[in-house]
Protein backbone atom coordinates (compact mmCIF):
# COMPACT_ATOMS: atom_id res chain seq x y z
CA UNK A 1 0.00 0.00 0.00
CA UNK A 2 1.08 3.63 -0.80
CA UNK A 3 2.97 4.93 2.57
CA UNK A 4 1.41 8.72 1.80
CA UNK A 5 -1.95 7.06 2.24
CA UNK A 6 -3.45 8.45 5.56
CA UNK A 7 -6.86 6.89 6.61
CA UNK A 8 -9.33 9.07 7.85
CA UNK A 9 -11.37 8.75 10.41
CA UNK A 10 -14.55 8.72 7.57
CA UNK A 11 -12.70 5.89 5.68
CA UNK A 12 -12.42 3.64 9.05
CA UNK A 13 -16.01 3.52 9.69
CA UNK A 14 -16.54 2.91 5.96
CA UNK A 15 -14.30 0.00 6.27
CA UNK A 16 -16.09 -0.48 9.38
CA UNK A 17 -19.52 -0.51 7.66
CA UNK A 18 -18.44 -2.43 5.28
CA UNK A 19 -17.40 -5.67 7.42
CA UNK A 20 -20.67 -5.42 8.92
CA UNK A 21 -22.32 -5.76 5.47
CA UNK A 22 -20.04 -8.82 4.33
CA UNK A 23 -21.10 -10.20 7.62
CA UNK A 24 -24.78 -10.12 6.73
CA UNK A 25 -24.71 -12.25 3.75
CA UNK A 26 -24.16 -15.17 5.44
CA UNK A 27 -25.45 -17.04 8.51
CA UNK A 28 -24.44 -19.84 11.05
CA UNK A 29 -20.79 -19.82 11.30
CA UNK A 30 -20.22 -18.69 7.46
CA UNK A 31 -19.04 -15.50 8.00
CA UNK A 32 -16.47 -16.22 10.81
CA UNK A 33 -15.06 -18.56 7.74
CA UNK A 34 -15.27 -15.99 5.38
CA UNK A 35 -13.36 -13.60 7.62
CA UNK A 36 -10.69 -16.69 8.14
CA UNK A 37 -10.04 -16.50 4.50
CA UNK A 38 -8.51 -13.02 4.23
CA UNK A 39 -6.08 -13.78 7.09
CA UNK A 40 -2.67 -14.08 5.64
CA UNK A 41 -0.48 -17.10 6.59
CA UNK A 42 1.87 -17.08 9.61
CA UNK A 43 1.77 -15.88 12.89
CA UNK A 44 -0.67 -12.83 13.32
CA UNK A 45 0.26 -9.53 12.68
CA UNK A 46 1.83 -7.17 15.18
CA UNK A 47 -0.58 -4.09 15.17
CA UNK A 48 1.79 -1.79 16.36
CA UNK A 49 4.72 -2.98 13.64
CA UNK A 50 7.49 -3.13 15.93
CA UNK A 51 6.76 -0.07 17.72
CA UNK A 52 6.95 -0.40 21.87
CA UNK A 53 3.53 1.40 22.00
CA UNK A 54 1.97 2.12 25.34
CA UNK A 55 0.98 4.86 27.64
CA UNK A 56 2.42 7.73 29.67
CA UNK A 57 0.75 6.77 33.00
CA UNK A 58 -0.11 10.79 33.81
CA UNK A 59 -2.72 10.02 31.32
CA UNK A 60 -4.40 7.87 34.12
CA UNK A 61 -3.08 10.59 37.25
CA UNK A 62 -6.43 10.75 39.09
CA UNK A 63 -6.49 6.90 39.22
CA UNK A 64 -4.91 4.98 42.25
CA UNK A 65 -1.94 2.22 40.67
CA UNK A 66 -4.56 -0.82 40.46
CA UNK A 67 -6.86 1.27 38.18
CA UNK A 68 -4.08 2.11 35.96
CA UNK A 69 -2.95 -0.72 35.33
CA UNK A 70 -6.62 -1.69 34.60
CA UNK A 71 -6.91 0.81 32.16
CA UNK A 72 -3.45 0.06 30.07
CA UNK A 73 -4.61 -3.71 30.10
CA UNK A 74 -8.45 -2.38 28.78
CA UNK A 75 -6.45 -0.94 25.39
CA UNK A 76 -4.72 -4.00 24.87
CA UNK A 77 -1.38 -2.33 25.44
CA UNK A 78 1.51 -4.21 27.11
CA UNK A 79 3.94 -0.56 27.93
CA UNK A 80 4.25 2.39 30.14
CA UNK A 81 5.98 5.25 31.38
CA UNK A 82 5.24 5.49 35.48
CA UNK A 83 4.09 9.04 36.38
CA UNK A 84 5.26 9.35 39.89
CA UNK A 85 1.30 9.05 41.10
CA UNK A 86 1.32 5.64 40.48
CA UNK A 87 5.15 4.97 41.63
CA UNK A 88 5.82 7.86 44.75
CA UNK A 89 9.71 9.31 44.38
CA UNK A 90 9.31 9.57 47.81
CA UNK A 91 9.12 5.55 48.24
CA UNK A 92 11.48 2.75 49.45
CA UNK A 93 13.24 0.73 47.75
CA UNK A 94 10.56 -2.54 48.55
CA UNK A 95 8.09 -0.03 47.73
CA UNK A 96 8.90 0.59 44.03
CA UNK A 97 10.13 -2.87 43.39
CA UNK A 98 6.48 -3.72 44.84
CA UNK A 99 4.86 -1.31 42.20
CA UNK A 100 7.26 -2.45 39.09
CA UNK A 101 5.77 -5.83 39.73
CA UNK A 102 2.34 -4.67 39.69
CA UNK A 103 2.45 -3.89 36.16
CA UNK A 104 4.85 -6.88 34.92
CA UNK A 105 2.47 -9.46 36.84
CA UNK A 106 -0.63 -7.67 34.33
CA UNK A 107 1.74 -8.28 31.07
CA UNK A 108 2.96 -4.22 31.52
CA UNK A 109 6.79 -3.83 31.02
CA UNK A 110 8.01 -0.29 32.42
CA UNK A 111 10.31 1.33 29.60
CA UNK A 112 10.61 5.05 31.34
CA UNK A 113 9.37 6.87 34.38
CA UNK A 114 8.38 10.89 34.45
CA UNK A 115 8.54 13.44 33.77
CA UNK A 116 10.33 14.54 36.84
CA UNK A 117 12.66 17.33 38.19
CA UNK A 118 15.90 15.38 38.90
CA UNK A 119 17.19 18.00 41.20
CA UNK A 120 20.03 21.02 41.32
CA UNK A 121 22.77 18.98 43.19
CA UNK A 122 24.36 15.59 42.56
CA UNK A 123 22.55 14.07 45.69
CA UNK A 124 19.03 14.56 44.14
CA UNK A 125 19.98 13.24 41.28
CA UNK A 126 21.30 10.15 42.20
CA UNK A 127 18.34 9.38 44.19
CA UNK A 128 16.37 9.46 41.25
CA UNK A 129 18.57 7.38 39.84
CA UNK A 130 18.07 4.68 42.62
CA UNK A 131 14.41 5.49 41.72
CA UNK A 132 14.51 4.27 38.78
CA UNK A 133 17.30 1.17 39.11
CA UNK A 134 15.09 -0.20 42.14
CA UNK A 135 12.01 -0.01 39.76
CA UNK A 136 14.14 -1.52 36.92
CA UNK A 137 13.73 1.10 34.60
CA UNK A 138 15.83 1.89 31.98
CA UNK A 139 15.11 5.55 31.18
CA UNK A 140 14.09 8.80 33.25
CA UNK A 141 12.23 11.35 31.45
CA UNK A 142 13.03 14.54 33.03
CA UNK A 143 13.27 18.11 33.00
CA UNK A 144 16.73 19.48 34.30
CA UNK A 145 18.52 22.53 34.57
CA UNK A 146 21.22 23.02 31.79
CA UNK A 147 24.04 23.57 34.47
CA UNK A 148 23.02 19.83 35.37
CA UNK A 149 23.61 18.07 32.70
CA UNK A 150 27.80 17.22 33.97
CA UNK A 151 26.20 15.49 36.90
CA UNK A 152 23.36 13.66 34.49
CA UNK A 153 26.26 12.57 31.99
CA UNK A 154 28.32 11.28 34.90
CA UNK A 155 24.94 9.28 36.46
CA UNK A 156 24.05 7.60 32.70
CA UNK A 157 27.49 6.26 32.51
CA UNK A 158 27.26 5.06 36.54
CA UNK A 159 23.94 3.65 36.34
CA UNK A 160 23.62 2.56 32.48
CA UNK A 161 20.17 4.61 32.76
CA UNK A 162 19.08 6.62 29.94
CA UNK A 163 18.07 9.85 30.12
CA UNK A 164 15.16 11.80 27.86
CA UNK A 165 14.62 15.52 28.42
CA UNK A 166 11.46 16.20 27.57
CA UNK A 167 10.12 19.75 25.58
CA UNK A 168 7.44 21.36 26.60
CA UNK A 169 6.48 24.30 24.14
CA UNK A 170 7.13 27.70 23.80
CA UNK A 171 6.35 28.67 27.60
CA UNK A 172 9.35 26.72 28.51
CA UNK A 173 12.20 29.19 28.21
CA UNK A 174 14.85 26.11 28.58
CA UNK A 175 13.53 23.00 26.23
CA UNK A 176 10.84 24.73 24.20
CA UNK A 177 11.41 22.17 21.55
CA UNK A 178 13.28 18.92 20.74
CA UNK A 179 16.66 21.11 18.75
CA UNK A 180 16.79 23.21 22.03
CA UNK A 181 17.66 19.82 23.62
CA UNK A 182 19.62 18.23 20.78
CA UNK A 183 22.31 21.06 20.76
CA UNK A 184 22.45 20.84 24.54
CA UNK A 185 23.54 17.14 24.59
CA UNK A 186 25.67 16.62 21.41
CA UNK A 187 28.84 16.83 24.06
CA UNK A 188 27.41 14.22 26.49
CA UNK A 189 27.40 10.61 26.51
CA UNK A 190 24.68 9.21 23.94
CA UNK A 191 22.48 8.16 26.17
CA UNK A 192 21.74 11.22 27.53
CA UNK A 193 18.63 12.16 24.84
CA UNK A 194 15.22 13.45 24.39
CA UNK A 195 11.82 12.59 25.25
CA UNK A 196 10.00 14.13 22.33
CA UNK A 197 6.43 15.46 22.90
CA UNK A 198 4.35 15.66 19.67
CA UNK A 199 2.61 18.29 20.80
CA UNK A 200 4.37 20.86 22.81
CA UNK A 201 6.92 20.37 19.83
CA UNK A 202 4.33 21.39 16.74
CA UNK A 203 3.36 24.54 19.72
CA UNK A 204 6.82 25.82 19.33
CA UNK A 205 6.41 26.03 15.82
CA UNK A 206 8.56 22.85 15.10
CA UNK A 207 7.31 20.08 12.70
CA UNK A 208 7.29 16.76 14.39
CA UNK A 209 7.89 14.73 11.89
CA UNK A 210 10.88 16.48 11.05
CA UNK A 211 12.70 16.43 14.68
CA UNK A 212 11.96 12.85 15.07
CA UNK A 213 14.13 11.88 11.95
CA UNK A 214 16.85 14.95 13.15
CA UNK A 215 16.85 13.44 16.60
CA UNK A 216 16.83 10.12 16.33
CA UNK A 217 20.08 9.18 17.07
CA UNK A 218 19.23 10.02 20.90
CA UNK A 219 15.88 9.43 21.15
CA UNK A 220 14.83 7.57 23.31
CA UNK A 221 11.08 8.12 24.44
CA UNK A 222 8.36 9.77 22.58
CA UNK A 223 4.57 11.20 24.18
CA UNK A 224 2.21 11.07 21.18
CA UNK A 225 -0.82 13.56 21.41
CA UNK A 226 -3.24 15.42 19.60
CA UNK A 227 -4.02 18.74 19.35
CA UNK A 228 -6.87 21.43 18.19
CA UNK A 229 -4.69 23.82 17.15
CA UNK A 230 -0.90 24.66 16.60
CA UNK A 231 -1.11 27.91 14.41
CA UNK A 232 0.80 30.70 15.59
CA UNK A 233 -0.40 32.03 19.23
CA UNK A 234 -3.09 29.80 19.14
CA UNK A 235 -4.53 28.43 22.83
CA UNK A 236 -4.32 24.56 21.60
CA UNK A 237 -6.46 22.20 23.58
CA UNK A 238 -5.42 18.52 24.02
CA UNK A 239 -8.06 16.38 22.32
CA UNK A 240 -8.62 12.66 20.93
CA UNK A 241 -6.06 11.62 18.29
CA UNK A 242 -7.03 12.13 14.84
CA UNK A 243 -9.60 14.79 15.58
CA UNK A 244 -6.92 17.17 15.91
CA UNK A 245 -4.28 18.65 13.11
CA UNK A 246 -1.03 16.95 13.70
CA UNK A 247 0.27 14.34 11.35
CA UNK A 248 -0.03 11.45 13.26
CA UNK A 249 0.43 9.01 9.75
CA UNK A 250 4.42 11.31 8.86
CA UNK A 251 4.67 10.88 12.91
CA UNK A 252 3.98 6.98 12.99
CA UNK A 253 5.89 6.80 9.65
CA UNK A 254 9.24 8.39 10.87
CA UNK A 255 9.27 6.23 13.88
CA UNK A 256 9.32 3.17 11.64
CA UNK A 257 11.85 4.33 9.28
CA UNK A 258 14.09 5.54 12.20
CA UNK A 259 13.27 1.55 13.60
CA UNK A 260 12.73 3.22 17.09
CA UNK A 261 13.08 1.22 19.55
CA UNK A 262 12.22 3.22 22.94
CA UNK A 263 8.75 3.99 24.35
CA UNK A 264 5.90 5.38 22.53
CA UNK A 265 3.40 6.35 25.28
CA UNK A 266 0.09 8.09 24.53
CA UNK A 267 0.02 11.47 26.78
CA UNK A 268 -4.01 11.61 26.77
CA UNK A 269 -4.99 14.65 28.54
CA UNK A 270 -8.19 15.82 27.61
CA UNK A 271 -9.75 14.66 30.81
CA UNK A 272 -7.89 13.53 33.60
CA UNK A 273 -11.15 12.60 35.72
CA UNK A 274 -12.24 10.29 32.71
CA UNK A 275 -9.43 9.39 30.34
CA UNK A 276 -10.68 5.94 29.40
CA UNK A 277 -13.45 6.60 26.59
CA UNK A 278 -10.55 9.09 24.98
CA UNK A 279 -7.77 6.55 25.33
CA UNK A 280 -9.89 3.79 24.19
CA UNK A 281 -10.29 5.77 20.97
CA UNK A 282 -6.78 7.27 20.26
CA UNK A 283 -5.60 4.11 20.64
CA UNK A 284 -8.05 2.22 18.12
CA UNK A 285 -7.45 5.60 16.07
CA UNK A 286 -3.32 4.63 16.02
CA UNK A 287 -4.06 1.31 15.28
CA UNK A 288 -5.98 1.99 11.91
CA UNK A 289 -3.58 4.22 10.49
CA UNK A 290 -1.06 1.27 11.30
CA UNK A 291 -3.07 -0.57 9.49
CA UNK A 292 -2.25 0.83 5.92
CA UNK A 293 1.45 0.87 7.08
CA UNK A 294 4.80 -1.16 6.22
CA UNK A 295 7.89 -1.37 7.84
CA UNK A 296 10.82 0.24 6.35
Amino acid sequence: MDRSFAPSRRGFLRLGVSAAALSTLSTGSAPLAAASSFDPPGPPRDPWLGLKMGIATYTFSKLKTDAAIEGIKRVDLHYCSIKDAHLPLKSTREERQAVAKLFKAAGITPLSCGNISPGKDETAIREKFEYAKDAGIPTIVCTPDKATLPILDKMVREYDIKIAIHNHGPEDKLWPSPYDVWEAVQSYDPRVGLCIDVGHTARAGVDPVESIRKCSARLHDVHIKDISDNSAGSKSKPVELGRGVLDLHGILQALLDIKFAGHLGLEFEKNLNDPIPGTCESIGYLKGVLSGMKTA
